[in-house]
């Protein structure tokens, strides 16, 4: 008979499976998000100021969209914040970046 160490051992196993997979699936989500990143702040360095008042302007009417759809579903207080705090920086990439030289 096992002893009861290796009972509980493998009681926790799936949870500790699940917990491995979310967190292996947090650090993929992580890279995803820096990457895209990089390909923002290139992609706005070649837009002209114009353009990138724009872009200002439509994603401002986007993150309220967004904003009201997340307000009323059914998530977390931490994905609404996350959801924020992006959207600010994100807003100031916009605001910021500089043209691209020759």
């Amino acid at each position: 008979m096992p002893s009861s160490g290796m009972l509980c051992h493998r009681r926790h196993e799936p949870a500790m499976k699940n917990l491995q997979d979310a967190t292996e699936k947090i650090c993929e989500l992580k890279g995803n998000l820096v990457a895209l990143d990089a390909l923002m702040t290139a992609l706005l360095r070649q837009m002209p100021a114009e353009a990138r008042a724009e872009l200002a302007r439509s994603f401002a009417l986007s993150t309220e969209v967004a904003r009201t759809v997340l307000l009323n579903a059914p998530v977390s207080d931490f994905t609404v914040a996350a959801f924020e705090r992006d959207v600010a920086r994100m807003g100031s990439f916009i605001g910021l970046a500089a043209p691209a030289r020759p």
